[in-house]
């Protein structure tokens, strides 16, 4: 009996689903690069970021901390160039520590975006990170706690930029 009740049982049956009926396919094993911005810092919000991502399933390849400079984010934000909120955003994610996550795995970067919810903490569903944690400021720079890379070629970039080793 107590075998039955553990197959039956929702996380293990889900888990055994997912390993036999959905294989990994190595085509769409992406990196992505995840950033705790300062408000989720300052927070204390990490782990609970980081665990997020854990519990999804996904890798964490490598992480820092950092305090970001002008440079670095000057280059993270190079598509941003020339437009009205570039400074703002620049003075808000130089303001306190970031720290800078590769998560790898199967659609990463999609699947992170979808975990993080829209940008806007308002209108984020709840289960997101930015649902459950981020917070509407009234600043002229949305503080929603994390960012995630939009495509596998903003990725690599981003990568790149706050991990030149990998």
């Amino acid at each position: 009996m107590a075998a039955a009740g553990l197959l039956s049982s929702p996380i293990y049956a889900g888990r055994w689903v997912r390993r036999r009926l959905s294989p990994v396919n190595s085509a769409n094993i992406e990196k992505t690069l995840i950033l705790v911005k300062p408000d989720g810092v300052a927070r204390g919000l990490t782990g609970e970021v980081i665990g997020r991502i854990e519990r999804k399933g996904y890798a964490i390849v490598a992480v820092r901390m950092l305090h970001a400079d002008r440079e670095i984010l000057l280059k993270h934000y190079a598509e941003h160039e020339g437009k009205p909120f570039l400074e703002p955003l620049i003075e808000f994610m130089s303001s306190g520590p970031i720290v800078a996550i590769v998560a790898q795995g199967n659609r990463v970067i999609e699947g992170f975006r979808k975990l993080a919810g829209v940008t806007d903490p308002t209108l984020a569903e709840p289960g997101t990170i930015r649902g459950d944690l981020a917070r509407d400021q009234g600043t002229k720079v949305i503080q929603n706690i994390v960012h995630g890379s939009d495509s596998v070629e903003s990725a690599t970039r981003e990568i790149g930029i706050f991990f030149p080793e990998l």
